[in-house]
């Protein structure tokens, strides 16, 4: 998405959501002497060099959905067809050797590229070699599935251009504000951040005067009302001195604030360069006209350029540049206009992207445990490829993000959808082939709503769970039944403790008719490391249904687990209050959780006449009003190992705050955290006022106006309210001006303690007073925020016609600050990778496998298996991170050795090479720019084999394998 005045600008990593087979390419740049670098235009050295960039800005799916765009339908909508674009930028390319264009959205180019003739892809690809030819959300992104994302994009460039195809720089111009790992990301897969404005360095990004739009009166698309140059000095509105003499104009402004003879300007904007002869004819006279002024003493120069070439220019200057430690959230373009509602528009969409990204990891997992057998059926290699390409869309900052059109969103939800059916079959031939059995698999997709047609009904079946970490998990299930007693027993034929108990009041009224269980079988699951284990269950007794819960069921007046032990009473409060304590040395905070709500600006304000919406956050007070008028009041004790408690597997308790919102707390075995299941919804909007949900967590924590947050779920960075780490801040919006986004956890603490909570999506959040965190949940909104989208955030759906039900879960941990990270890290990587359940009817037969691990030995508690990958027939892409930072924990913070050849079960590994982040360089031929305070680079291996993994490195490696 863009808007015509207040996008921000930057480059950053080209994120490519497509890919076909290849190894990377090893050749050297002198194979092909005219791109990269030696592509560029020559520079004038003591004149004021402007470097045009014709570009075109294609979202993939905004307005209109990924095909719309692509194939220039419904242009009721919008006017945009992106095979047009680079039909016509590839004629005007060609009919001149001096043009230069910048592509990005590879989601488009690689359905574009498919349909070409042979002679027309030559054309292109001598367009590359000469260098001529040449993106995704930040704020709501997990970085793994941006990892993903740009391996399948430099990939496709790698086999189909090779050398010249290789981004040296990242172009990222719509983004709505800039994360820390992500430019940690851009480092480590050896591509360059080029910025501009005052710090045009690999330091994080300044704002270009207009976007990425071209500079005011100078665009000639035909989109565009700006008159075009016009140069036949015969006739009457010949033009071309006045347009010069307001280019050097803007040209000499812009330069004021850059730190080189060196300034950029895009030259184009969304979906423009359809008829590219209009903006080619007038660019190609916009140089010759301003550069003949130099024999006039103008010392102006101007050419065509691109990115790598302008940071090029930036390079030689040999200058030292301003590092920054911190990122570019929240981001606003107005006092009262903070875009800080997006970090939570569309919470349903959220969640079904990130467990979408969980269900692939295991499919890539499970096609190389399985090999050539897990491909079985006429897509091959295509079951895992649908899914790929359907989670690298959703990387887009019009998808995740939520400030798509409805019809888009649900565009994208639909290929989601499509992209796990296609991953079903791999996942069913490979555990058939693991477990000997042939039995079909059935998957319940809606057990957060407990429907599930087979536990409903089956008085026999069998329980797989898939692990997809490289460490055991311990997992609570909860399945739908009707029964009221059942026996459970694991793979080695042990019972297993469980529980039945009466579905809640929340969830039968959310299922909408979906499934008819009465009651919830819950028992605690062991599966091993990438690997899974089986649980069979027989029912006992049918007898009556359970009661349904009332909206204040009683609670057992004391539940422990071997870590907690809750006791429950109901307060006349307006709030859940929980107390943790702990005996002797430990911790002791209050802890209060409730459910506020803030009501959305209407636009009606003193102050402004923003409203909120899809991308802006702007309550019309800075006081919530809270929606419960009851509440429950929590004890917890934390005890420590000598002082464990037993329990049974499972103890709840519901709190009811209104007919539309209501949490379920839930306490699990072996559990060092409180789970808070959480229901809002359908919104009412009956006062016509929009709102945004929270819940807020008071505690008794010193946290002195500090917070933490995580980034794209790994690093963590330090937030203070009302506070700017690199410029002084002037608060003009108390709540929305302290917003941040949480894509996995978020914490406060002081000396004694730190209250961590564990979300289960991106959502937005803040400490707005010492000791709390609010946690925003969902928005329904009745006003456009204009910002391009067309229409409020409204969200219903054929199931809820009168608004959008959401379910989600919150996991709250109490902590030392010195152990806190051994408790939240492991808990956010389970809620990120979850375990996949699915199920067969009947009897096992005798010889079927219960148990299998994929992986010789458990890694240690630092190391995750990030990426587990079929690269080709004999390759596998395996990533391996140090998930802690340093300095975090005592122990797992420490660097660790990792051995290549011992890791998989079913795998042998006879060769491996070492590549960079991407995977599309091997990384004894990177080579970057070496920038004056940039960091050296690390060191040697003592061992092919033997992997050394410091804090928060991620290492990527193609190996060469055999199946056993």
């Amino acid at each position: 998405m863009a808007t015509p005045v207040y996008t921000p600008f930057v480059f950053l990593l080209l994120l490519f959501q497509s890919r076909v087979w290849g190894f990377p390419v090893r050749q050297t740049p002198q194979e092909s002497p005219t791109c990269g670098y030696k592509s560029c235009h020559a520079t004038k050295p003591g004149m004021l060099n402007v470097h045009l960039v014709p570009h075109t800005h294609d979202d993939v799916g905004w307005l209109k959905t990924v095909d719309q765009y692509f194939y220039g339908d419904r242009n009721d909508i919008q006017h945009a067809g992106v095979q047009y674009i680079l039909d016509s930028v590839v004629d005007q390319l060609l009919k001149n050797p001096d043009r230069r264009f910048i592509y990005v959205e590879t989601a488009f180019f690689y359905r574009w590229w498919k349909q070409q003739t042979d002679d027309m892809q030559n054309t292109v690809k001598q367009l590359v070699n000469e260098g001529k030819a040449r993106e995704g959300d930040e704020a709501t992104t997990h970085y793994s599935a941006v990892i993903d994302q740009m391996t399948m994009g430099l990939r496709f460039l790698n086999d189909t251009f090779g050398h010249c195809g290789r981004p040296r720089v990242a172009w990222h111009i719509d983004p709505f504000g800039h994360a820390r790992e992500h430019a940690s990301m851009f480092a480590q897969a050896r591509v360059i951040r080029a910025h501009s404005n005052l710090n045009p360095a690999p330091s994080p990004p300044g704002i270009l005067p207009n976007g990425y739009n071209p500079p005011e009166g100078f665009c000639w698309d035909q989109s565009c009302d700006d008159p075009p140059i016009r140069d036949d000095p015969d006739l009457e509105d010949y033009n071309v001195d006045d347009v010069v003499t307001r280019f050097l104009s803007i040209a000499h402004a812009q330069a004021l604030v850059y730190k080189t003879n060196h300034i950029i300007m895009t030259m184009g904007s969304d979906f423009q360069y359809e008829n590219a002869n209009l903006w080619y004819k007038n660019l190609d006279k916009l140089i010759r006209y301003v550069n003949q002024n130099q024999s006039n003493g103008s010392g102006v120069n101007v050419l065509y350029s691109t990115p790598s070439c302008y940071l090029q220019e930036l390079h030689r200057a040999n200058l030292t540049w301003p590092l920054k430690g911190d990122d570019f959230f929240p981001y606003a373009d107005s006092d009262h206009d903070f875009w800080t509602g997006y970090f939570t528009s569309r919470p349903a969409l959220k969640r079904y992207e990130r467990i979408s990204n969980s269900y692939l990891q295991t499919c890539n997992q499970l096609e190389v445990l399985g090999g050539p057998i897990s491909r079985k059926g006429p897509f091959g290699a295509g079951y895992s490829e649908t899914m790929k390409k359907a989670v690298a869309v959703a990387q887009h900052h019009d998808a995740v993000s939520g400030t798509e059109k409805q019809h888009v969103a649900n565009d994208y939800a639909r290929r989601l959808a499509n992209g796990w059916a296609h991953c079903q079959v791999l996942v069913s031939n490979t555990l058939s082939s693991l477990s000997g059995s042939s039995a079909p698999r059935v998957y319940c997709e809606h057990l957060n709503v407990s429907v599930c047609p087979l536990t409903e009904t089956s008085k026999k079946f069998s329980v797989n769970v898939y692990n997809p970490l490289a460490r055991p998990v311990s997992w609570p299930v909860r399945l739908p039944v009707n029964g009221t007693a059942y026996s459970i027993s694991d793979a080695n034929g042990k019972a297993v403790d469980s529980q039945v108990v009466p579905v809640s009041q929340a969830t039968a009224a959310v299922r909408r008719g979906r499934g008819y269980a009465v009651n919830e079988l819950l028992f605690q699951v062991q599966a091993p490391p990438l690997g899974y284990s089986t649980y069979s269950v027989s029912l006992l007794q049918n007898g009556p249904p359970s009661p349904q819960s009332s909206p204040l069921s009683r609670a057992p007046t004391a539940v422990q687990n071997f870590f907690l032990s809750p006791s429950f009473r109901s307060y006349s409060l307006l709030s859940l209050c929980a107390s943790f304590v702990t005996l002797r040395d430990f911790l002791s905070s209050l802890l209060c959780v409730c459910f506020p709500r803030y009501n959305a600006s209407d636009g009606n304000n003193s102050e402004s006449i923003q409203m909120s919406g899809a991308y802006i956050f702007r309550p019309n007070t800075s006081t919530p009003f809270i929606i419960s008028k009851t509440c429950i009041y929590l004890h917890v004790f934390q005890y420590n190992s000598i002082c464990r408690r037993p329990t049974k597997t499972f103890k709840r308790f519901i709190p009811w705050f209104s007919p539309w919102v209501s949490q379920v707390v839930r306490l699990y075995t072996d559990s060092r955290a409180l789970e808070l299941e959480w229901t809002v919804g359908p919104v009412p909007i009956g006062d016509d006022l929009g709102k945004e949900v929270i819940s807020r967590l008071d505690s008794s924590i010193n946290s002195s106006g500090v917070f933490y947050t995580d980034s794209n779920g790994r690093e963590v960075l330090q937030r203070r309210k009302d506070y700017r780490p690199t410029w002084n801040l002037r608060q003009s919006e108390p709540i929305a001006g302290n917003y941040y986004p949480i894509n996995s956890r978020a914490y406060i603490k002081d000396d004694k303690d730190q209250l961590t909570v564990v979300t289960d999506r991106s959502q937005g959040g803040g400490s707005i007073q010492d000791g709390s965190l609010e946690i925003m949940l969902h928005r329904r909104l009745l006003y456009d925020d204009v910002r391009g989208v067309g229409e409020p955030l409204n969200e219903t759906s054929d199931i809820y016609p009168e608004g959008l039900v959401v379910r989600g879960r919150l996991l709250l941990s109490l902590s030392p600050p010195a152990t806190a990270a051994d408790t939240h890290r492991p808990l956010a990587q389970e809620v990120v990778l979850q375990p996949l359940i699915t199920f067969t009817d009947g009897e096992l037969h005798p010889s079927t496998r219960l148990e299998f691990s994929g992986l010789q030995a458990v890694l240690p508690p630092a190391v995750h298996m990030l990426t587990v990958s079929q690269w080709d027939q004999d390759s596998v892409l395996l990533r391996l991170e140090h998930q802690y930072q340093a300095s975090e924990s005592k122990e797992p913070s420490q660097p660790v050795t990792v051995n290549l050849q011992k890791l998989f079960s079913t795998l042998d590994v006879l060769g491996v090479s070492e590549m960079n982040l991407s995977a599309n360089q091997w990384k004894d031929e990177m080579t970057r720019l070496d920038w004056k305070k940039h960091l050296p680079k690390r060191g040697g291996d003592p061992s092919v084999w033997e992997v050394n993994l410091k804090p928060m490195e991620i290492r990527t490696f193609l190996l060469r394998v055999r199946q056993r």
